[in-house]
């Protein structure tokens, strides 16, 4: 493409992967993204702290970044189930992603994406309703604030096990979502294609109608690996599935699928960690390299 990506996507980076907190204090990472030009976006998540909380408000307010707030970490770290087919833990997840909008909200964000939890193949169904359930509780929380609410479409058997995806189970849930809430979209990630075994164009021709958000990164998934499972390691790790090729690919898909929108951009943002003792700022500027290259070699 000789148009730059900045023209029909808001580039961004999550945060708390780009710069891992336990090397990275929030506010100095918060900063440094604020001050390079080539994001147009950027994903929080939860801040327990309210002064450096109101410190990183301060930053995105005057950063003109568009905010988003990512409330995976928020069920992880608590090992909250939003499809928990008892109904009293249920509700602790449900109860969570309503702070988490309450939180975004404040920070400036236009909404929250989240990750379904875990299941057994004999309780799938009812896993799935009570997903719908929290789902459907927490759209209708944040439709009062004019806010969206997105599904993240994870692994199901490889590393998170989430009850959603793959692909056509994603589709089907937001097809039933569509049936009473509007703010409701599904987030695809590059990186998780390969947990779940499905290609971008087969991913993103089955989703189509429903996503609202993308995340592009790699993974290993050779078993006996380094950095196997959901480890957002950088493009082009050691027997790893995505590089420079692959993202150029779902570039592409993008394209034909008619996801480049220069008046309404969809936020993209890059999802790469530093595995073990790497750089972050290396990794970040690795990335970017990364991401210029694939869209130069889509063609106009």
């Amino acid at each position: 493409m000789k148009e730059p990506i900045q023209k029909y996507f808001q580039v961004g980076t999550i945060q708390w992967m780009t710069h891992p907190p336990v090397s990275y204090p929030v506010c100095d990472s918060v900063r440094t993204i604020c001050c390079d030009p080539y994001f147009g976006a950027l994903e929080i998540t939860h801040i327990p702290d309210s002064e450096t909380r109101e410190r990183v408000k301060k930053m995105l307010d005057q950063s003109h970044l568009r905010v988003c707030y990512g409330a995976q970490p928020n069920l992880l770290g608590k090992g909250l189930n939003p499809n928990h087919l008892e109904e009293t833990e249920r509700r602790k997840a449900e109860e969570e992603l309503t702070r988490a909008v309450d939180e975004a909200a404040h920070m400036g964000a236009g909404g929250i994406a989240f990750l379904a939890g875990k299941w057994e193949p004999d309780s799938r169904e009812q896993a799935y309703s009570q997903l719908l359930k929290t789902t459907r509780a927490v759209c209708t929380h944040a439709a009062k604030k004019g806010m969206m609410v997105e599904l993240e479409v994870f692994d199901y058997d490889m590393d998170k096990a989430a009850l959603i995806g793959p692909a056509p189970l994603a589709a089907r849930f937001a097809a039933d979502m569509g049936m009473t809430h509007h703010n409701f979209g599904l987030l695809a990630d590059l990186s998780h294609f390969p947990t779940t075994y499905e290609t971008s164009r087969y991913v993103v021709r089955t989703l189509r109608p429903y996503i609202t958000h993308f995340h592009i990164g790699n993974a290993v998934v050779k078993k006996g690996c380094e950095a196997y499972g959901d480890q957002h390691p950088r493009f082009g790790f050691p027997e790893s599935a995505n590089d420079t090729e692959q993202l150029a690919e779902f570039f592409r898909v993008l394209k034909e699928e008619g996801f480049f929108n220069e008046k309404e951009p969809y936020v993209l943002s890059l999802e790469v960690k530093p595995w073990g003792d790497e750089d972050g700022e290396i990794i970040l500027a690795d990335t970017k390299r990364v991401i210029n290259r694939a869209w130069a070699m889509v063609e106009d």
